[in-house]
């Protein structure tokens, strides 16, 4: 199907920002709307951009008419401040986006979770990420896809101590995880945003991919 139009959350993360140019080059997509708290000054004909509250989605959730519904946002428990906020922005807020996009007429969504995501996990990240990946495959898209990425490799523009921490260990220690460990190495953040298009689009294509199995679609 080409003539499509992309709606985006979270383009200024790391992923999300990888994701605006995919979406850009691709030639299936007539316009990318991207929904935003600050403008990102991006000058391009088909980038439409929607400065809103994110948070509030009944303000703008008559504007989420397209056909592929992306999804990039995250936080950390830092800059959260609590493990509820958290989850307010890493499960609630996408699932609300979803439902509101599914009302109208939203077909297919793609997702970023995390490598490790388990709704009875006990790990408060991992946990907050299973349930938000089973309330998102509850609702009636035609399409759903899922990337769980390890350690995302990439520029960002905030500093995360810990995830800082954990790039420099992968890096280092990537060559050792083989086998079923490899999932666990460290991801370009521009792969996992070119998967999410090539298999949101591919009508043959699964619903989860673990971080490996997103490396090996790109490639």
């Amino acid at each position: 199907m080409i003539n499509k139009t992309a709606i985006v959350f979270g383009a200024t993360g790391l992923v999300g920002s990888e994701l605006l140019n995919v979406l850009i080059r691709d030639i299936r997509y007539r316009a990318v709307k991207v929904f935003t708290r600050n403008e990102l000054n991006i000058e391009h004909i088909k980038v439409i951009e929607k400065i809103v509250d994110v948070e509030d989605v009944d303000s703008y959730s008559d504007l989420l008419k397209g056909n592929d519904l992306y999804i990039c946002l995250g936080t950390t428990r830092r800059k959260a401040g609590t493990v509820d906020k958290m989850e307010d922005i890493d499960r609630r807020l996408p699932v609300r986006i979803a439902k509101a996009a599914l009302r109208m007429g939203v077909q297919n969504v793609a997702l970023v979770s995390s490598i490790g995501a388990s709704a009875s996990s006990r790990n408060y990240y991992y946990r907050i990420k299973g349930r938000m990946e089973e309330d998102i495959l509850e609702l009636e898209f035609k399409r759903k896809v899922i990337l769980r990425p390890s350690i995302l490799l990439g520029k960002r523009n905030e500093f995360r101590l810990f995830e800082s921490l954990g790039k420099s260990m992968v890096k280092t220690l990537g060559f050792m995880l083989r086998g079923k460990r490899e999932k666990y190495r460290g991801i370009q953040a521009s792969l996992v945003a070119e998967a999410m298009v090539k298999e949101l689009n591919n009508l043959n294509g699964r619903t989860i991919y673990e971080s490996d199995e997103i490396a090996a679609r790109v490639h």
